[in-house]
């Protein structure tokens, strides 16, 4: 039996770097967000059968895909990133050609079973573009920051065109992250914006039906109260209804009453807002600060550009989540199917989400074991 123990203890000692991946400042953060998330869905699907368990699976699901995350090396992820990137373009161009189409948007490819290409590239474009900035450090030139804007219009022009406006606004801000924490100029930045401005009268006239309507929609609500407006009407009404304090755990009036649309995925907001409150909102808000904080702080610490481009990104990936999310069921940004991290349902987002949260732990981690 003795002859046993060194042997279990060699094998414990080899497990436990795979084991114990998980950065303990984040992960405590996640696992608050998680819960509220889980308090609010278990009132906001109390009359969805199932919903609950299929949202624990999805939380089980995105920690799954977190541990492994963590335990995968930057240098390995560094390597990975042309293929990726490549194998996400391609499928989006499968989509434009044959896609499966559901509501009048072409946005999925079956293969068995129907799959989001688009979800891919939220994470694919800024590994791209971080590695490619990583490849060119030290002798930086303005004509890679063109090739860098190449690289990220064609995930976002594919996307758009499905149209799915939402995951292209996400695409684009993750990659567009990059290219400003690699080095972009205000200068530049400047010239962008203004160049943006100009060409709202072409955008304008790119968009659909649909998109227009929630644009104007955003602007005056109240032109069709039971129709377009209805989703902000009752959104906002369940916001200001809650008050300072909220009318309580399982009181909301607004969510029993059926009222808010969508209340389990992308206007999750209102239900929490409603039952929690001002004071609430606060404390879900000061999370979210904490989570993009302790983000910001692995990125300022990360090894190399590589790591702190993409941890950067990572980082203000949740800043635009929760802004547009926020934005949208608030009333001051338009409707554009964006959920609010770790607490809309949906199996997808959590696994993206949870893959961003994994990577951070990953660079996190392999800093320390380099320092050590």
């Amino acid at each position: 039996m003795p002859a046993h123990i060194p042997e279990r203890r060699s094998l414990s000692r080899r497990l436990k770097p795979y084991l114990l991946v998980f950065d303990g400042p984040l992960a405590l953060i996640l696992f608050l967000l998680f819960s509220v998330g889980t308090l609010t869905m278990s009132s906001a699907g109390h009359d969805f059968p199932g919903r609950m368990e299929g949202q624990m699976r999805n939380i089980l699901l995105s920690f799954t895909v977190m541990w492994i995350a963590a335990n995968i090396p930057p240098q390995m992820l560094l390597r990975l990133a042309v293929p990726i990137y490549t194998f996400g373009v391609t499928l989006l161009v499968a989509v434009a050609l044959f896609g499966t189409i559901k509501k009048g948007a072409r946005r999925w490819l079956h293969v068995g079973v129907d799959i989001q290409p688009s979800e891919i590239l939220k994470i694919a474009t800024p590994l791209m573009l971080a590695w490619y900035f990583q490849t060119r450090a030290g002798f930086m030139k303005w004509q890679n920051f063109i090739v860098a804007a190449i690289l990220l219009v064609i995930p976002f022009g594919l996307i758009a065109k499905q149209p799915d406006l939402g995951t292209a606004l996400l695409v684009g801000a993750s990659g567009f992250y990059v290219i400003f924490l690699a080095g972009l100029s205000w200068k530049a930045l400047v010239g962008l914006f203004a160049a943006g401005a100009a060409s709202l009268p072409v955008a304008w006239s790119m968009m659909h039906d649909y998109q227009r309507d929630r644009v104007m929609t955003l602007i005056d609500p109240t032109s069709d109260p039971l129709g377009k407006g209805f989703h902000i009407i009752q959104s906002t009404i369940a916001i200001g209804s809650g008050g300072v304090s909220g009318k309580g755990y399982l009181k909301g009036t607004q969510a029993y009453l059926e009222f808010i649309p969508e209340r389990t995925t992308d206007f999750i907001f209102s239900v929490y807002s409603e039952e929690f409150g001002l004071i609430g909102n606060l404390v879900l808000l000061f999370l979210y600060l904490l989570l993009i904080g302790r983000s910001m702080m692995i990125a300022a610490n990360a090894p190399n550009l590589f790591t702190r481009l993409l941890a950067g990104a990572v980082s203000m990936m949740f800043f635009t989540y929760c802004f547009i999310n926020m934005g949208m069921v608030s009333g001051i940004l338009p409707v554009v199917g964006v959920p609010l991290p770790f607490m809309s349902y949906g199996g997808t987002a959590l696994i993206t989400l949870g893959l961003c949260s994994g990577i951070l732990m990953s660079i996190q981690r392999h800093r320390k074991l380099v320092q050590t």
